[in-house]
């Protein structure tokens, strides 16, 4: 294979197969947690199934420890990892998790039963794992990469809120009166999610690999001691010039997870405290006190939809290179602004009206999603691939912690209230 011409700056003169890759990072970002939301967007089904065991807070409470202790884990191995097996390995579960949901739904005629509800938090923990696997592995290996890929792939996982948002809407409008229409709308969903992820498996597996942009940026992480793409650079057929990279040893040297954490400990605190101030107030709090207003049951389902709708347009906002924040100081002090929100919250959801409540959560995904992007692309510059993939793991082991802790303190919300 002819090598890729690069420029002054080491980027390639002819990007073949750029905005490709883009659109398959985008649909890869988009079944990353497609599965989730649509097991979280249809929880009104699982609360009339088993209206004793909470599942509501239950399944999130489920997911999260086997989230963050997988990403933990492969974190911490992550340098030894084959990155295309736990790529694979996190789609194929998505895609046999949801297949699942529908065979016990099926199996048991949508009926429900601690057995089935023992069945469905054991697959809200293998949704956990997957996510775990595919996230952190999809932003390390991507970090490498041109930033239009990972700021596509974050694009795609904010797309996934919109898109179940949308068709919950959809299929409480269309089965709110009919019989047994929340079965109905939940079948749909699994079904979709189904599909889509087997699409995942099988764009990864098949097609990613072998754009040329992609090998490009795989093989300058081989040349620079990346062992973690062995795997991806033989399905793009370049196994021969690996082999040859790995050679020398001076390609093995980088720099350990914890000075690149020391580096980088703004960064890591960063996301950190993005999604700590954005689990504690969505979806828990929207969903159950903003109080009754006009949309009466609709209100909550349109304040979760504007977060989703506003949150993948803050995602594409950096692309603007005049709106993107660089500075890291700048990025922290704009981070720490957020916490505003908290007061704010609070005396809209006491004294205001549902145009502030829809504003300010609005407001709250425009930003949630604009500094992640602002944060993945920024930090990875001026590294080796090995230590980009390297700290792409430990920036997104910092957002899951901050999403672990956030939906803990969700709960604070509930004091002085009653339990």
């Amino acid at each position: 294979m002819n090598a890729i011409p690069e420029g002054e700056n080491g980027v390639p003169v002819r990007l073949e197969g750029k905005y490709v890759a883009m659109f398959v990072c985008w649909l890869l970002g988009n079944g990353c947690l497609f599965s989730w939301n649509s097991m979280l967007t249809i929880e009104d089904y699982y609360v009339y199934l088993f209206p004793k065991y909470h599942p509501t807070r239950v399944l999130t409470l489920v997911y999260q420890p086997f989230a963050l202790g997988t990403i933990a884990i492969l974190t911490y191995c992550e340098a030894k990892i084959n990155t295309r097996a736990r790529n694979l390995f996190g789609y194929s579960l998505f895609f046999i998790s949801s297949l699942l949901l529908i065979i016990i739904d099926l199996a048991t005629s949508g009926g429900g039963g601690i057995g089935t509800y023992i069945g469905i938090c054991i697959i809200s923990g293998a949704f956990g794992v997957a996510d775990a696997h595919v996230q952190g592995g999809m932003v390390g290996d991507l970090s490498f990469m041109c930033p239009e890929f990972i700021q596509s792939f974050l694009a795609g996982l904010a797309a996934s809120g919109v898109l179940t948002s949308a068709l919950r809407l959809i299929t409480k409008a269309a089965f709110e009166n009919s019989k047994d229409g929340l079965r109905k709308g939940a079948m749909m969903f699994f079904g979709i999610s189904t599909f889509f992820e087997l699409l995942c498996v099988l764009l990864y597996a098949y097609i990613f690999p072998k754009l040329p942009i992609v090998k490009y940026y795989r093989t300058k992480a081989a040349s620079e001691g990346s062992t973690t793409v062995s795997a991806d650079l033989a399905a793009g057929g370049l196994q021969a010039q690996l082999n040859k990279d790995e050679e020398d040893p001076k390609h093995q040297e980088r720099l350990s997870n914890m000075q690149l954490f020391r580096q980088n400990i703004d960064y890591a605190l960063d996301m950190f405290l993005i999604y700590v101030l954005t689990l504690s107030i969505f979806p828990g709090f929207l969903s159950e006190d903003t109080g009754s207003h006009g949309l009466g049951s609709w209100y909550a389902l349109v304040l979760i939809s504007m977060y989703n709708v506003f949150d993948l347009i803050g995602r594409y906002i950096p692309l603007i290179k005049s709106l993107k924040i660089t500075s890291r100081k700048c990025l922290t002090m704009s981070i720490l602004s957020r916490f505003l929100l908290i007061p704010a919250f609070y005396f809209t959801a006491k004294y205001g009206d549902q145009g502030w409540m829809i504003m300010l959560t609005s407001f709250l995904g425009l930003s949630n999603g604009y500094l992640t992007v602002c944060v993945l692309t920024e930090a990875p510059k001026g590294y080796k691939g090995p230590e980009q993939n390297a700290l792409g793991n430990l920036l997104v082991l910092c957002l899951l912690i901050g999403i672990f802790a956030g939906v803990t303190l969700d709960w604070l919300w509930l004091i002085g209230k009653g339990w």
